[in-house]
């Protein structure tokens, strides 16, 4: 929608991040709107005179930029079909679709927007209170919520074309944060010889000080030079420095143990492994209270720098600012070189706290009004006017009307300190510094910057150089520390941090009245949650801020807290008569930013397993299938003819993929006869026995052969997708037995074959001194030697109808094992069969395959295996089941 006052662009800057050579157009809501290559989309948008960018979540109240910086809900659009985009992150492309979100028909006319006048009937809580009684009211109610709740919509018909990466890095130490301290304790590190990597959510290196035209004094060598200057010569020293990888717009959205830092890097999620961590994540800053806060044209301070230095975008024409840091008096002196005419500056602190700041404002003409609240903002679509008034000990006095389209706040500074809680360190409300600061520290991470309390760019650097200093002394060899020059930079961190202890302000966390304030005082801008709402829930009994958040949602919407949760602590310290440090914060849990679950899925890579003769079967032309995680041959060209072969005469075929698992202990064979529906404790060492487990419920979880190689030692078979399930089944019922019995999932240790046919027993005879007579080897005998010298355990066992042994013996011999077997047969016309001829031969014989005869219910009674179940036995897993089965009798059969 279209301002009154048709915000405009300025002239060009320097300093500025647009390319004003490379005109952009795009679509948005059908309008072309042309920008240049570095805008984003939300300063586009400004620029071609649009104030209103979204409607709120609850009342559907118009809402326009807030913060600029990707911290708040007011800017989220759909771009291209992605819903819920921060328009203000999101460069623009040429022909790129922009849509709003949460309005119907149109942003400037928004039907829903009659619940604003209906705000009374939905009171904090209401949805707890309400639409219980009588119960149909909730069926009628809940269609209507659904089809209203939540903000951008999502195509489930559209097909995305971005691909995720995954990444593993690890580094000596790691910078979050590419402001002016972030830059110094990178130099710093990597001066020492460490290898850095600093990791910055923004496209350029600079933090606030690129959008910052006002002077800097504090930093020694560059007094007298505008901030963004600072800000590109520390940047070009950290891109030459050759041990500092940067990485732009790229998010740390989670600490986790051990120094590992998730970062979401465009189309890469990173894990990132440090020695040790900088944290120099810097401040947001907040907004004031007071009534209508959240009307388009209402930003704060930090806002209208951003769109004035970054993007040359005037953000209106007459401004009131209200303030309670010195940085509103910057952002003052910011407008009025935009051609912005200020018409007053509201500081809520006393005239006492004057600083140089302020004296400059009074020196190109605009009023200072020391003591002053912004008590209310006028307008519909726009702000149009602000009230303020004279603070009456702690009261709202004299009160003033000032016209304007836009208002400027910074209410303060809320430390960007979500990581330092996720590695486990803890913050302290400081009253002097009115901050919450870093109290405990983990171990291998340090701060520095804003997020520790100090808003002082000399201080920051300082702050920076000492932390760069020590992450890389504690990660090198000691003898190339410099502690000389640590210790210089403790004395002058120090003396700088007491300079800016004694300079500071009285300042009060939040204005007295403000726990009494009227309903349109908005703290939580997502969840339309006002000053007033969460004094009701106070009221209610809801002082606990965890339960507190709960009951009224603020900080639960897509800021996470970023824009109310100083406020909310205010709040509720001043309702409730406690400390800040007492009412505390609310829970900082990663993902710290949103990430899309694209992004943690990563590349769709599905593992593979290769047998050990898996060169040889693509050699011989087969056709590979997949067979659970591994790749099997389906056939060799005919599975017919492979089928007469092994009928006829002799077949080969790979069975590598078998899960196998030792069993051994004392307690062993208690353990299988706990397991399996048949009995193996009186298994004869040397024989094999074919079993079926199931699960709790009866049904078949699995089968395959058991054989007892020893009085203590099994080995067992199992299908081929199951062996990692039925390993955790072996534990699970083993756990807490205190049972001798021990599982090895010996699978991939092992390759296999099995030698079927009329003359299986004359090609496998060449080859070993095993005695493979019918009197001697009988059906379901077991026996170790070797095979063309090679150790195998020999299964005198088989699925298809035939005399066949099964061998299996280290995989490394997987291909000799073949090739040896294939010569010793070619007399005989042996010839290799696949997955298909093996399911045709099994099904002739009437053997079942778990999963393809059987479903997730069919018990052993329903498939013609009641053979294998021993009612005799005591108990095993699925007895009850089974026995219940037996007496009602079966209601199908395979």
């Amino acid at each position: 929608m279209p301002s009154a006052n048709n915000s405009s662009r300025l002239e060009a800057r320097p300093g500025e991040s647009i390319d004003r050579s490379a005109p952009v157009e795009f679509d948005f809501n059908g309008r072309k709107i042309q920008g240049f290559r570095g805008d984003t989309v939300a300063s586009a948008l400004s620029a071609a005179g649009t104030s209103i960018f979204s409607r709120s979540f609850k009342y559907h109240r118009p809402r326009g930029l807030l913060c600029v910086a990707g911290n708040c809900p007011n800017c989220l659009v759909t771009v291209d079909g992605e819903p819920n985009v921060r328009s203000c992150m999101r460069p623009i492309q040429p022909g790129m679709k922009v849509k709003h979100q949460n309005a119907w028909p149109s942003l400037g006319l928004d039907v829903l927007s009659v619940l604003d006048r209906l705000h009374w009937l939905m009171p904090v809580g209401f949805y707890y209170k309400a639409l219980h009684r009588p119960k149909v009211l909730w069926l009628l109610a809940r269609r209507f919520i659904r089809r209203v709740g939540g903000l951008g919509s999502i195509n489930i018909a559209s097909v995305h074309d971005k691909h995720y990466q995954h990444r593993n890095r690890h580094t000596a130490v790691a910078v979050v944060g590419g402001g002016p301290a972030g830059m110094a304790a990178a130099l710093s590190a990597a001066g020492q010889g460490a290898r850095v990597v600093l990791i910055d959510d923004q496209p350029e290196l600079g933090g606030h000080l690129r959008s910052n035209h006002q002077n800097v004094e504090s930093v020694p060598g560059y007094a007298g030079q505008p901030g963004f200057q600072l800000a590109q010569a520390m940047a070009a020293s950290v891109v030459q420095a050759p041990n500092i990888e940067v990485m732009s717009n790229a998010t740390v959205f989670g600490f986790y143990q051990d120094n590992l830092l998730g970062i979401l890097n465009e189309d890469a999620l990173v894990r990132l492994r440090a020695g040790k961590v900088v944290l120099a994540t810097g401040s947001y800053e907040t907004p004031v209270l007071f009534e209508d806060n959240d009307l388009p044209g209402i930003m704060l301070a930090s806002a209208a720098r951003r769109l004035v230095g970054l993007y040359g975008v005037r953000p209106g024409t007459t401004a009131v600012v209200a303030t309670e840091t010195d940085r509103g008096y910057s952002a003052a002196l910011e407008l009025i070189d935009a051609g912005v005419e200020v018409s007053a500056v509201c500081d809520s602190r006393p005239a006492s706290t004057e600083s140089g700041a302020s004296q400059a404002v009074r020196d190109r003409g605009v009023r200072v009004l020391n003591e002053h609240w912004g008590v209310k903002a006028l307008g519909k679509g726009r702000v149009k006017a602000a009230v303020i008034a004279a603070n009456d000990n702690g009261e709202a006095g004299r009160k003033e009307r000032l016209r304007c389209d836009l208002i400027c706040m910074s209410g303060g500074y809320q430390p960007v300190d979500a990581l330092l809680h996720q590695a486990g360190g803890s913050s302290k409300f400081d009253p002097v510094l009115a901050d919450s600061v870093p109290q405990e520290l983990p171990t291998g991470v340090l701060t520095a910057g804003e997020v520790s309390g100090f808003h002082d760019v000399g201080t920051s650097v300082l702050q920076g150089r000492l932390a760069g200093e020590r992450a890389a002394a504690e990660v090198s060899d000691e003898s190339t520390v410099n502690s000389d020059e640590i210790a210089r930079l403790i004395a002058r961190a120090e003396a700088a941090l007491q300079n800016t202890v004694q300079t500071l302000p009285a300042h009060s966390f939040i204005k007295p009245d403000s726990c009494e304030p009227g309903s349109r005082t908005f703290v939580c801008f997502c969840e339309d949650v006002s000053a007033h709402d969460i004094a009701d829930a106070i009221d209610e009994g809801f002082e606990d801020i965890q339960t507190l958040k709960r009951y009224t949602t603020v900080s639960m919407g897509p800021c996470q807290g970023k824009m109310c949760g100083r406020a909310l602590a205010g709040i509720c310290s001043g309702r409730t008569g406690r400390t800040l440090d007492d009412v505390g914060g609310t829970t900082s849990r990663p993902p710290f930013q949103p990430v899309p679950l694209a992004a943690l899925a990563g590349p769709s890579h599905m593992p593979v397993k290769r047998t050990p003769m898996d060169r040889v079967h693509r050699d011989l032309g087969a056709e590979m299938v997949d067979a659970g995680p591994w790749q099997r041959a389906h056939n060799y060209g005919s599975p017919p003819d492979e089928c007469v072969a092994v009928r006829e005469r002799v077949g080969i075929i790979d069975v590598s993929t078998l899960g196998k698992l030792e069993v051994r202990g004392s307690d062993a064979p208690i353990l299988l006869d706990k397991i399996y529906t048949h009995r193996f404790s009186d298994l004869r060492v040397g024989r094999i026995r074919y079993g079926l487990m199931c699960s709790d419920n009866s049904a078949i979880l699995d089968d395959g052969t058991v054989t007892r190689l020893a009085d203590d030692r099994y080995f067992v078979t199992t299908t081929t997708g199951n062996v990692d399930l039925i390993e955790e089944w072996f534990n699970w019922w083993k756990a807490g037995t205190g049972q001798c019995a021990h599982v090895i999932n010996v699978t991939s240790a092992y390759g296999a074959v099995n030698i079927a046919g009329p003359k299986a027993r004359e090609t496998l005879s060449k080859l070993t001194n095993v005695d493979l007579s019918e009197s001697a080897f009988r059906y379901m005998r077991s026996a170790q030697g070797d095979v063309a010298g090679v150790p195998c355990l020999l299964l005198r066992i088989g699925f298809v109808g035939e005399t066949g042994w099964e061998g299996h013996f280290p995989a490394e011999y997987g291909d000799y094992m073949w090739g040896v077997l294939m010569e010793a047969g070619r007399e005989f016309g042996i010839a290799p069969f696949g997955l298909e001829a093996q399911r045709i031969l099994r099904l002739e014989k009437g053997h079942i395959i778990v999963g393809q005869d059987t479903d997730a219910v069919s018990n052993p009674l329903e498939t013609g295996s009641e053979w294998v179940v021993r009612f005799d036995k005591e108990d095993f897993i699925g007895r009850g089941g089974l026995v219940g089965a037996a007496e009602r009798g079966p209601k199908q059969k395979l």
